[in-house]
């Protein structure tokens, strides 16, 4: 008996069947899809991250430009403080230069009031000079002479008074001329 050998399929065999690819085979389609729903989940989570990125910079900017305006502000005041102290500065000075000023007036009228009082002390004797002339108390009109010589009273007397008028000065010279006659 002879057997026949078996005859076993060879590769044109296999080439009738068709191929199929890895996606189209049923147990590989719901990979590609959990693939495709995470690549999604990722875009949303990375959109989402950048909005709220977004967000926080708009925050931050709107704080940082609220500083800015701020600060701004802050220099606009130091500014004004800084004219405000160089005009302090200036009234200052100008009130010192005021004050001195003013004590130089004041000096001024100081000594022109001392020099009023001095002839009028001077007139004050010369008329002292002349009651005792005319009361004919040559002893006494001797006295107001050497007081009216030691205090500088003569020097201080008018000179000129207006005419028709004889010039205190003048009236002294006679008066004492007529005191020293008389003694």
């Amino acid at each position: 008996m002879s057997q026949e050998p078996e005859i076993k399929p060879t590769a044109p065999e296999t080439a009738d069947k068709p191929q199929t690819s890895p996606a189209d085979k049923p147990g590989k389609k719901p990979v590609v899809v959990y693939i495709m729903i995470l690549f999604i989940a990722a875009f949303l989570l990375m959109a989402l991250s950048f909005f709220m990125h977004q967000r926080s910079n708009s925050e931050v900017l709107g704080e940082l430009q609220n500083s800015v305006t701020t600060m701004q502000e802050v220099q606009r005041e130091q500014e004004k403080i800084m004219e405000l102290q160089e005009e302090l500065a200036s009234m200052q000075e100008e009130l010192t230069a005021l004050q001195e000023e003013a004590d130089q007036q004041q000096s001024a009228a100081q000594a022109q009031q001392e020099a009023d009082a001095a002839a009028m002390e001077a007139l004050t004797s010369l008329y002292r000079l002349q009651q005792e002339y005319s009361a004919r108390h040559y002893e006494n009109c001797q006295e107001i002479i050497e007081e009216m010589e030691r205090s500088g009273a003569p020097s201080l007397l008018p000179q000129d008074v207006g005419s028709g008028i004889t010039p205190p000065d003048e009236r002294y010279q006679e008066l004492k001329a007529a005191v020293e006659d008389h003694l």
